[in-house]
């Protein structure tokens, strides 16, 4: 995943993905593996947390169906 990938984030409450974000920056500190800051495409903004990348999966409605 790089900057403006469109992804869809895993939610800590019900394990669930949600679309409408993208990728704004990835942050590597150099102490493992890199986390990803991203941006809700809805209203722009930037959420403060930073996100491992087991928590996001690329957003590619070309493959799903309208009810997933």
């Amino acid at each position: 995943m790089d900057k403006g990938s469109r992804v869809e984030v895993r939610s800590t409450y019900d394990n669930r993905y949600s679309r409408g974000f993208d990728i704004v920056d990835i942050v590597d500190d150099g102490g493992g593996a890199p986390r990803y800051r991203i941006r809700r495409r809805s209203d722009g903004s930037v959420l403060p947390k930073l996100f491992e990348k087991s928590d996001l999966r690329e957003d590619d409605r070309r493959n799903r169906m309208w009810w997933h």
